[in-house]
């Protein structure tokens, strides 16, 4: 699966207070974004908890059986192990927090083959986990 640009994940961050809008009038919510290659937000899911916010989201991925593969998981709460179990045990490539990942967390996304991002902020944030690129078959022939 394709990987999210650092210019991908940074337009994801500046539209994300926009679709928060508990988050807006309450300041007490999170919100779980899926986001397309380019980093256009395309459906967001809000909870008190960041948990349950990404259970949302990924349930909504599902009834709109949306593209698993040509798009990340943004969160707005730190990465946690169970965060990186359910992204990758539903097929998601891809899960990018705007806080820290855990040590299990990033343990998890290198033994699923996740990309993991953290402390994605305006401006920068820290790769925890590239999965390695699979050379084709053609690629390897010579």
């Amino acid at each position: 699966a394709p990987d999210p640009s650092d210019n991908a994940i940074q337009h994801a961050l500046v539209q994300l207070r926009e679709y928060q809008p508990v988050q807006a009038a309450t300041g007490s919510s999170h919100g779980a974004a899926w986001c397309d290659l380019n980093g256009d937000i395309l459906l967001v899911r809000e909870d008190v908890g960041r948990h349950n916010a990404l259970d949302k989201l990924i349930g909504a991925l599902a009834r709109e059986a949306v593209d698993r593969h040509a798009g990340f998981v943004l969160v707005s709460s730190r990465a946690s192990y169970e965060m990186v179990h359910k992204c990758a045990s539903v097929g998601l490539g891809a899960l990018v927090a705007v806080s820290a990942a855990t040590d299990l967390a990033v343990a998890q996304a290198e033994t699923a083959g996740l990309l993991l991002v953290g402390f994605a902020r305006p401006g920068r944030h820290l790769i925890y986990h590239r999965p390695a690129i699979q050379p084709s078959p053609a690629s390897m022939a010579g």
